[in-house]
C-alpha cells in the first residue's frame, strides 16, 4: 500500500488524516505544491520547493524544516511508494504544509503545537485522466462571471489551499453544454488572469503573450515555456491581456504541472483562428518532450487508454459534475 509521510513519519494512505482543529480546515491555512515526474524523474522539483518555501515566509508558517530536509523526504516517499507504482507511471507528489492545530486547542495535544507536513504520491495518469483528446479537440475556455481574487485582497503568487473561488468557477462552467469547458478567470480591472489551476497563453504574429504576474500564480510551467521560447527563438512578453486579444488572437494554450501544455480552440464557445491547436503549441510541446526524454501528449493518450474503465464522476482537480 501506498506511503503517505506525516511529520517525519510514515504511514499507509488510507490511515493519513489530519486533526479536525487543524488550521488548515479551520482558515483554508495551508500552502501547497505538486509535481510530476518524468520518466520517475522529478521535474523541477527544486524550484517547486523555492515556491513552497517562499509560499510558507509570507505566511508566517514557522516551519523548522530546512528545504534540503524537505527535498531529501519528498524523494524518499517516492522511494517508498516506488514498488506500488507500474514501470509506466509517473510519480505525483502532492507536498502540504498547514500551520497546525490551533493555539485555543493546545491542551489536546499536550501543548504540543507545530507545523503539519503532508507528502503524498499519487500516481499521475489519475489526474490527467480524460485530457488526452484535449489535445485534438482543443479546451473551449469560458469567462465566469466568477472573477480572479486581487493580490491585494489575497496574493494568488502565494500557492494556498484557500481556493473555493476557483471551485465556484468550475461549477459554473460545468452548467455549460460541451466537456471540454475550462474556466478562464478575469481580474477585477477585467484583464485575463488565469485559469483554475493553469496559467494562460496567447500566440499572435508568432509571439508569445501571456498575463503579467499580477493577479496570478507564478507557474513552473508558465516559466519553462519561457526557457523553451529562448531556446526556440520565440519571443514571450508578459503583460495585460483584455478578451479582445483572445478573441482575435492567432493560437492559445494552457499550462499546468500536470498536462504541461493542452491547446486552447476557443473562447466563449467562439473558435480561436481556424479552432485549430497551432504551430507554435506544437514547436513548444515537441521541445518540451525532446528535452525531457518521451512524447507527452502521447504518454497523457496512453494514460487516458489505460483509465478508461475507472471513468471519475464528481469534481476532480480540472473537473466538476453535477451528478
Amino acid at each position: 500500500m501506498r506511503q503517505v509521510y506525516i511529520n517525519g513519519k510514515f504511514v499507509p494512505e488510507t490511515e493519513a488524516k489530519i486533526s479536525i482543529y487543524d488550521s488548515s480546515l479551520m482558515f483554508g491555512d495551508m500552502v501547497f505544491e505538486m509535481t510530476r515526474s518524468f520518466n520517475k524523474n522529478q521535474f523541477k522539483l527544486k524550484e517547486h520547493l523555492v515556491r513552497l518555501y517562499d509560499s510558507l515566509k509570507y505566511v508566517h508558517i514557522p516551519l523548522r524544516m530546512s528545504i534540503d530536509e524537505m527535498e531529501k523526504a519528498c524523494l524518499e516517499t517516492i522511494e517508498k511508494n516506488e514498488p506500488f507504482f507500474k514501470e509506466t507511471d509517473e510519480h505525483r507528489l502532492m507536498i502540504n504544509v498547514s500551520r497546525g492545530p490551533l493555539s485555543i486547542y493546545s491542551e489536546i495535544f499536550d501543548g504540543k503545537l507545530e507545523p503539519l507536513v503532508i507528502i503524498s504520491d499519487f500516481p499521475l495518469k489519475w489526474t490527467v485522466s480524460g485530457m488526452g483528446d484535449l489535445f485534438d479537440t482543443g479546451i473551449n475556455a469560458v469567462i465566469p462571471s466568477q472573477r480572479a481574487i486581487p493580490s491585494y485582497l489575497l496574493d494568488a503568487k502565494i500557492k494556498n489551499r484557500s481556493r473555493i473561488h476557483y471551485m465556484m468557477a468550475n461549477i459554473e462552467v460545468s452548467n455549460l453544454p460541451g466537456s471540454n469547458n475550462w474556466p478562464l478567470l478575469l481580474d477585477p480591472d477585467g484583464f485575463i488572469a488565469e485559469g483554475t489551476g493553469d496559467n494562460f497563453f496567447i500566440v499572435k504574429d508568432g509571439e508569445l503573450y501571456t498575463p503579467e504576474p499580477r493577479n496570478i500564480l507564478r507557474g513552473i510551467s508558465r516559466q519553462y515555456v519561457f526557457d523553451l521560447a529562448n531556446e526556440l527563438g520565440i519571443k514571450y512578453h508578459e503583460k495585460n491581456l483584455e478578451l479582445y486579444d483572445v478573441v482575435t488572437s492567432d493560437e492559445a494554450f494552457m499550462t499546468g504541472t500536470p498536462f504541461c501544455m493542452l491547446p486552447v480552440t476557443k473562447i466563449n464557445g467562439m473558435n480561436i483562428s481556424n479552432g485549430n491547436r497551432g504551430n507554435i503549441f506544437n514547436s513548444l510541446l515537441s521541445q518540451w518532450s525532446d528535452n525531457v526524454g518521451l512524447n507527452i501528449e502521447q504518454q497523457i493518450k496512453t494514460f487516458n487508454s489505460e483509465m478508461k474503465n475507472y471513468a471519475s464522476e464528481g469534481s476532480t482537480p480540472y473537473r466538476f459534475k453535477n451528478d
